[in-house]
């Protein structure tokens, strides 16, 4: 009965050591019919919980690489380490001025405390707030106080090249509608006439130049474009281009230059379709010591900062987390003492020091490196902790579903069974996070591509070794 026992041990724990090798030969068949040179990847699988873990692949997984945006994960890990599920961040109203027969004699002062996600909603809700101080008139200025972080509204570990769309916005502790304007177009009445153009939100912060042209038709050919006029201090959007009579309405995001200055023409644009009217000019400063606060908002709290960040990959976030992050060191709060907290953060989660190099929170760098191996430990790690997983795990993009991974693995085995942090850029292609199965298996992978092949197949590449593991 002893011999039969222990033969059936055996039997039992050979089971999943089969099925291992099993996964890697049909994983190492996909790299190979990829056509991508192995020394271009690095690709990290395991499964398993602690002492029963498996490494199920393993290809070049303690080389330094150019992670791209998988770079938020490790600023999300360290966010929500710094600032706890539930943190809020906070903007307000004050003034040192005194009011009188409903007007505020002085400044407004719009404080802002590093909000990344103060939009049109927040700044409604921080107006109403005000507007029940019964002040109808400010005989002042509104004074924008951006000086819980530094000046550096783009930081150098950034790619150097700076552009006019949405996801190279420039950062401020005072900042609105993630420092991107809306740009709607439709076509006019008939073929001929000058499209009409829409910007939102509107302001005197922006000024609009239309050059379109409605055609007859369907197609479109809309181009926007944002120039920042110092004369008149704020930016001016020039939208070209032809719309078909019968075309759907054109979306185009532009950046700002200017956060402090933006917020404040918003706030002022605010007050006066609340019936309260500014008759001063907006500028930069600091809040004087006395003044009092008459409002204020509160941010969502930190874990939906975290999947603005990571649903969309948004710089913008990654840079403003980070200077908050920063700020915990000391007002103001800086990029590179942010970094420090980052960086510290992944010291004290086990990396391998000589397998990470992070300058840029967001990836938007080609200066970053880090290892599959190092990354993992990041995701394993938010994965383990329970005190930060849920809100983690509900930050990724869902393959099929939303996010950056919306259109990847749709009608396969992998859609909704795939939760991950994509990256891209030039030469570069990466992911990370979780893939499930129904028997309650959980895969945690990271995968690094480095090379010069089509960045398209690449990412079908990926997507086929989870598909492979999910079958």
């Amino acid at each position: 009965m002893k011999f039969i026992g222990w033969l059936v041990v055996v039997f039992v724990s050979a089971g999943p050591v089969l099925a291992q090798e099993s996964f890697k030969a049909e994983l190492q068949k996909i790299i190979k019919h990829s056509g991508i040179p192995e020394s271009d990847l690095g690709l990290y699988i395991t499964t398993g919980e602690g002492e029963g873990q498996v490494v199920v692949l393993d290809v070049n997984s303690k080389k330094k690489m150019i992670p791209a945006s998988i770079s938020k994960v490790a600023t999300a890990s360290a966010a929500l380490e710094y600032f706890p599920p539930g943190y809020k961040f906070k903007t307000d109203l004050l003034s040192d001025g005194e009011i009188h027969e409903k007007t505020l004699k002085g400044d407004l002062v719009l404080r802002g405390h590093g909000d990344p996600g103060f939009v049109s909603e927040n700044m409604w809700f921080l107006v109403n707030n005000f507007k029940r101080n019964e002040i109808e008139k400010v005989e002042g200025d509104i004074l924008v106080d951006d000086t819980f972080f530094d000046q550096k509204r783009y930081d150098s570990s950034r790619q150097p090249e700076r552009v006019d769309r949405a996801y190279d916005a420039p950062v401020g502790a005072m900042s609105f509608n993630w420092n991107s304007v809306n740009i709607f177009v439709r076509p006019g009445a008939k073929a001929g006439q000058p499209g009409k153009v829409f910007l939102d939100p509107e302001n005197d912060y922006v000024r609009l130049v239309n050059k379109t042209v409605t055609t007859s038709g369907t197609e479109s050919s809309v181009v926007a474009s944002r120039v920042e006029d110092k004369n008149f201090g704020g930016d001016v959007i020039h939208v070209a281009g032809k719309i078909g009579k019968s075309a759907k309405e054109v979306v185009i995001f532009k950046n700002i230059t200017q956060p402090d200055l933006w917020a404040g023409y918003n706030l002022k644009s605010f007050l006066a379709q609340r019936g309260i009217l500014v008759t001063g000019k907006v500028r930069a400063g600091r809040a004087p010591e006395k003044a009092v606060v008459l409002a204020e908002a509160e941010s969502k709290a930190i874990e939906q900062a975290v999947a603005d960040m990571n649903k969309f990959s948004n710089n913008y976030v990654a840079e403003m987390l980070t200077k908050n992050m920063g700020a915990l060191k000391g007002v103001p709060g800086t990029l590179e003492a942010g970094m420090e907290m980052i960086n510290a953060h992944l010291k004290k989660l086990g990396l391998p020091e000589d397998q990470y190099h992070m300058l840029n929170p967001s990836g938007l760098t080609r200066d970053n490196r880090i290892s599959p191996f190092g990354m993992w430990k990041v995701v394993l790690h938010l994965k383990n902790d329970f005190k930060v997983q849920p809100e983690f795990l509900s930050s990724l993009p869902i393959a099929g579903i939303d996010g950056t991974l919306k259109k990847r693995m749709k009608n396969s085995p992998g859609e909704r069974w795939v939760r991950a942090k994509t990256g891209f850029l030039t030469n570069v292609v990466s992911l990370t996070g979780y893939a499930g199965r129904s028997d309650g298996r959980v895969f945690t992978f990271t995968f690094i591509f480095n090379g010069t092949k089509d960045e398209g197949s690449v990412r079908n590449f990926f997507d086929q070794m989870l598909i492979a593991l999910l079958k």
